[in-house]
C-alpha cells in the first residue's frame, strides 16, 4: 500500500504544489470534510488515513463512516484538520483512490446483493488496473466480494492459450502436476475449458482442483454441473455482467469471476471541500 501511495503522490507533486505554495501562507491553518456527492458504498477510508500519515503526520482525520457503509448524496464520511497547504496538496490523491476503490465496492455490492439467495461466491480477475491492483482488490472485498488469485505466482490457472501451447489439455495437466511436484509447490491448479468436449477431457484426465467454464450459457452450464464431481470446485466466467449474473448463480456454480467488477467500475463522485 505505501509503495502505491508514495508513487502516486510523487506523480501528482512532483518539483512542488505550486499553486498552493504560491498564496497559501506555509503557517495557515484548515479544515475539510469529505462530501458524499452520489449514493454508493464507500471504500479508502483506511487508505486515506494512511496517505495523510505519509505525506503529513499532523493531520488529523475525524472518521464519521467507516469502509463498506452505504452512502447516500450529501453525506460526510470524515473532517480533516491540519495545515491548509498539506490539506491542498494531497487532495487529488486522496479523492482519486477513495473515488475509484468506492466505486469498485458500489459495483461489487450491488452484484454481490442480487444473488443473495444463491450459494455462490464473487470473484474478481487480474483485469484491473497496472500498479494498483492491490487497492482494487481490497475494494473488492469491502463490496462483499472475494479475491481470485492475485497475481500470476499464488495459483496455477491453465487457460486456453496455455493448453494450446503445451499441446492439449492432458499435456497441459500432465506437465503441470510435474511442475508443482518438481518444485515442491503448494498450490491450487484451475483450468479453463471452453466446450463440453474439453469438460469431459478434464474429468478423464483429474489432477486439477477447479474447473473453469469459460462462456457457457446458464443453460450449457447447468447441464455441465450434472457431470462434474464434487471433488471439483466450479467457477462460471466470460460474458457475464450484472443484468445476467443471477441466471448463472442459480445454477449452483461455486464461483462465478466478473472482470467488470474492476474493469469497468464507474467512480463515485466525492469531493473535498474546505470548512470554515
Amino acid at each position: 500500500m505505501d509503495d502505491i501511495i508514495l508513487n502516486a503522490l510523487k506523480e501528482d507533486i512532483g518539483t512542488g504544489d505550486h499553486s498552493t505554495l504560491s498564496c497559501v501562507p506555509e503557517t495557515a491553518q484548515g479544515s475539510a470534510q469529505l462530501l458524499v456527492k452520489e449514493n454508493g458504498v464507500l471504500a479508502g477510508v483506511e487508505v486515506a488515513k494512511r496517505i495523510l500519515f505519509l505525506f503529513d503526520p499532523k493531520l488529523q482525520m475525524e472518521q464519521v463512516l467507516a469502509d463498506g457503509t452505504a452512502v447516500k448524496k450529501g453525506d460526510i464520511a470524515f473532517y480533516l484538520t491540519g495545515s491548509s497547504r498539506s490539506i491542498l496538496t494531497v487532495e487529488r490523491t486522496l479523492l482519486n483512490v477513495m473515488q475509484r476503490m468506492s466505486g469498485i465496492a458500489t459495483q461489487t455490492s450491488e452484484i454481490v446483493q442480487s444473488v443473495s439467495g444463491c450459494n455462490v461466491k464473487i470473484l474478481d480477475t487480474r483485469k484491473t488496473t497496472p500498479g494498483f491492483r492491490f487497492l482494487e482488490k481490497m475494494a473488492v472485498k469491502i463490496g462483499g466480494g472475494e479475491n481470485h488469485r492475485f497475481g500470476l505466482y499464488d495459483m496455477i490457472m491453465l487457460k486456453d492459450n496455455h493448453i494450446d501451447y503445451a499441446g492439449g489439455i492432458e499435456a497441459a495437466i500432465l506437465a503441470t502436476h510435474q511442475y508443482i511436484k518438481s518444485n515442491v509447490l503448494s498450490l491450487k491448479v484451475e483450468i479453463e475449458v471452453r466446450n463440453r468436449a474439453e469438460l469431459d477431457e478434464v474429468l478423464r484426465v483429474g489432477k486439477v482442483d477447479r474447473i473453469m467454464l469459460d462462456n457457457f450459457t446458464p443453460n450449457q452450464l447447468f447441464e455441465a454441473l450434472k457431470i462434474i464431481p464434487s471433488s471439483f470446485e466450479t467457477e462460471a466466467s466470460g460474458g457475464i455482467t450484472k443484468e445476467n449474473v443471477i441466471d448463472y448463480a442459480k445454477t449452483g456454480v461455486n464461483y462465478i469471476s466478473l472482470g467488470a467488477l474492476t474493469h469497468s467500475a464507474k467512480s463515485l463522485d466525492l469531493s473535498l471541500k474546505a470548512v470554515f
